[in-house]
């Protein structure tokens, strides 16, 4: 099985703590959505038909899943974990993803844990520069402190 991650899941260090088994496959891309900020300050994507998400793709075991769930906190108002179809290099393929779409938007980020566990993961994969942009405006204007 496999999980899209866009957030601070696409650190490896923080991958081997979340879900020891986990492997990375290489970038993928989750089409028709975008990154919100949730009101609980945490990173999301919604359905938006002009945009894309960036991030990376990880195999996993059954227990590196029940292990992100627990993490991620699935349930009413806060992530739901969805199959969706991530296009890769090797084409299109299903993929776990922690989807907000019963989460309130409206919050700041905090910037400094953001750049740190964000954008420093983002940046050490080469994700594309208009991701990176997206994510380095999030930094900007997005963020507290």
């Amino acid at each position: 099985m496999f999980c899209f991650a866009y957030g601070t899941n696409m650190s490896r260090p923080d991958m081997a703590r979340r879900a020891p088994g986990a492997r990375a496959l290489g970038l993928g891309r989750l089409d028709r959505h975008r990154l919100v900020v949730t009101a609980a300050g945490y990173l999301a994507v919604k359905a938006a038909p002009a945009s894309t998400v960036h991030g990376v793709v990880w195999r996993l075991t059954p227990r590196d899943l029940a292990r992100l769930d627990a993490y991620e906190g699935l349930g009413p108002g806060r992530y739901r974990r969805r199959l969706m179809p991530i296009r890769t290099k090797g084409g299109a393929r299903p993929c776990f993803v922690y989807h907000g779409a019963g989460m309130r938007e409206g919050a700041r980020l905090n910037r400094r844990p953001f750049v740190e566990a964000v954008l420093g993961p983002a940046m050490a994969w080469n994700l594309p520069a208009p991701a990176l942009a997206g994510l380095r405006r999030l930094a900007r204007r997005g963020c507290r402190g």
